[in-house]
């Protein structure tokens, strides 16, 4: 392991107060993180439009300084970070992973980078994302494949996948990500860290050209729960900028995240009720089923019904994909992936009154889960159906022997939570015999991210499976 490792995977809260009380510099936190992105992003591709090292450097020495003044300018003072290549940051290349956008500077950023800069981290790039953040694998005709650190022939997953393969080799302390329909969890479960996806409205998600009909969320990712709730401490709150967001109380994330789980009634359905689920994921997770009995959880079989789920999700996506995206199709078709135009164009065919439908049914989705929850505080399914597949395909087309008819199909089991707008957070929860990570899927009541997070932190203080690194790291 290179020397540069042990500030490379100290937690980003340790790290921050570290350079806080002038243990460490800045300087030398970046040197160590330049190091390793040196050496390992070339065959990761994972940090793309980075600002070169002199650039990097000046900028730790810059907040060095401001520490020595006593202007310490938020909690992540003097963190490395990199922005998702689907968020607008000021100054850097907004692509959005699409060769129509390839020239595109930022000219504002988004609220989440806004928050994070004010936090005081040091942005030096982005993260890669497939184009238009459609997939959840990581590949575009800008920047190219993004590869897994623990087994390089295999996808890092999306649409942070950039972010998530990052984090796991040690290229950042901490990253942002957003979700529509798993692109948070996903590559956390496929890199062995953590991502939280959050109720909708709890981190403001602007600008966007469509406020309202969507499930999209920002959030942050890290290699340990702790880190997550901190970031999350930072980028949570209402902003007037996002008429979805609502008033919280984001230090409380901060805070401890011990709480006895004793009699808590925690409903296990892996597959969400009969999804194909490759064996290696239902084998890790079935062994994980007595993690929670053991930390007092009540752990019964139990899932909720969720309809017609997949027409709800399809319809809102398609027709969101076809609203902001459709104008490109007369000028720029021959430079989109066939996904993203076969999903724009079914759009184009949605109805007002095939949207109205859907939003109606997502109601009585909420309702029904809503009940359930009354019950059962938590559903603990998976993350993805299947572990981390061969980079060069564009997504598996069967699993278990059952074809998926379409580039989302395989992705169902965080779908069809995203439609709930539920919190849910993928926990890395063991490997393959292969080595390939799988994580677990901790979905809590709505709103209720915070105890979300407790049980995420007591599985993996029980657990320990995120401590382990790739190799060659």
């Amino acid at each position: 392991m290179d020397v540069a490792a042990p500030l490379c995977f100290s937690g980003a809260r340790d790290l921050a107060r570290q350079i806080r009380d002038k243990h460490v510099s800045a300087r030398e936190v970046m040197a160590a993180y330049l190091a390793q992105i040196n050496r390992l992003n070339p065959q990761l591709n994972a940090i793309v439009a980075r600002l070169d090292d002199n650039r990097c450097m000046a900028l730790a020495d810059a907040a060095d300084r401001a520490a020595a003044r006593g202007e310490v300018s938020g909690p992540l003072h003097g963190l490395p970070t990199a922005f998702k290549d689907l968020e607008p940051a000021l100054g850097f290349p907004f692509t959005k992973g699409s060769p129509i956008y390839q020239d595109v500077v930022a000219t504002e950023d988004s609220v989440i980078v806004e928050r994070i800069r004010r936090a005081g981290a040091i942005p030096i790039g982005k993260t890669n994302v497939p184009e238009f953040g459609m997939g959840s694998h990581t590949y575009n005709n800008v920047y190219g494949l993004t590869r897994n650190p623990y087994d390089r022939t295999k996808t890092a997953g999306g649409s942070s996948g950039g972010a998530g393969a990052a984090l796991a080799a040690g290229l950042l302390p901490f990253a942002d990500g957003g979700d529509l329909g798993g692109s948070l969890r996903n590559p956390a479960n496929f890199n062995n860290i953590v991502a939280l996806r959050p109720s909708v409205g709890l981190v403001p998600n602007a600008p966007v050209p469509i406020p309202f009909v969507g499930v999209a969320v920002k959030g942050p990712m890290a290699r340990s729960v702790g880190d997550v709730a901190f970031l999350l401490s930072i980028v949570a709150g209402a902003d007037a900028r996002d008429p979805q967001s609502f008033e919280s109380s984001p230090g409380v994330f901060a805070g401890s995240l011990e709480r006895d789980f004793r009699n808590t009634r925690v409903a296990w359905c892996p597959d969400l009720g009969g999804l194909p689920l490759d064996r290696r994921v239902r084998a890790i997770l079935d062994a994980q089923r007595k993690t929670f009995e053991s930390l007092g959880c009540s752990v019964e079989d139990a899932c909720p019904d969720f309809g017609n789920v997949d027409e709800i999700f399809m319809t809102l996506r398609m027709w969101a994909s076809w609203n902001v995206n459709g104008a490109l199709l007369a000028e720029h078709r021959s430079r989109m992936k066939p996904e993203a135009l076969w999903e724009i164009e079914l759009g184009r065919q949605v109805t007002g009154e095939d949207l109205a439908r859907a939003l109606v049914q997502q109601g009585q989705l909420l309702e029904r889960i809503r009940k359930f929850q009354e019950r059962y505080e938590f559903l603990i399914c998976a993350v993805n159906q299947v572990p981390p597949f061969d980079a060069e395909e564009t997504w598996p087309r069967s699993i278990e022997g059952v074809a998926m008819d379409n580039y989302v199909s395989w992705m169902k089991s965080a779908c069809w939570i995203s439609t709930t707008c539920r919190p849910a957070i993928s926990v890395p929860a063991g490997f393959t015999d292969e080595g390939l990570p799988v994580g677990v899927q901790i979905v809590g009541r709505y709103r209720d991210d915070l105890n979300v997070l407790k049980l995420a932190y007591a599985f993996e203080q029980a657990t320990g499976v995120g401590r382990r690194r790739p190799p060659e790291v």
